[in-house]
């Protein structure tokens, strides 16, 4: 993933800061609980595509 393009990408629903997790091949948003899948080197920023984090997935980020 490109690093000038992870620094500007935020949440399109709350606008909010993103984690990368390149193991998952996701961007976080930990505000939202949403994860945002890459394919093939490109974020999806799509609500409708994102998933919902567990709520131990939550609680791991501490």
């Amino acid at each position: 993933m490109d690093k000038k393009l992870l620094s500007i990408l935020v949440c399109p629903v709350c606008k909010g800061t993103l984690v990368y997790k390149r193991e998952q091949a996701e961007l976080i948003c930990y505000a939202d609980a949403l994860a945002y899948p890459i394919r093939d080197d490109i974020p999806v920023m799509l609500e409708t595509e994102a998933r919902t984090l567990s709520s131990q997935e939550r609680e791991d980020r501490a």
